[in-house]
């Protein structure tokens, strides 16, 4: 049986909600801004740094975790 190579990558993010304009920066490897219109509330701010980081690594919705941070500014995400 053949498994195939899950690769996971931990990530720091500091989350910018209310933001004008959205996107993504790279800081290094490992560090991140994100910058999203929503709000922080309800978790609408959350989601969307979710769907951000899912398309900034071309992977899906599904395959970005948020680790640590729920209620913070910065955040830990898991991308696999």
């Amino acid at each position: 049986m053949v498994y195939a190579k899950i690769d996971h990558m931990k990530i720091f993010v500091t989350a910018k909600p209310n933001s004008k304009m959205p996107g993504v920066a790279k800081i290094d490897e490992t560090h991140f801004i994100v910058a999203v219109r929503e709000p922080p509330r309800e978790g609408r701010a959350n989601y969307a740094i979710t769907k951000a980081l899912a398309q900034y690594f071309g992977v899906p919705t599904i395959g970005v975790c948020l680790i640590s941070g729920a209620t913070s500014k910065q955040k830990v995400f898991e991308i696999s």
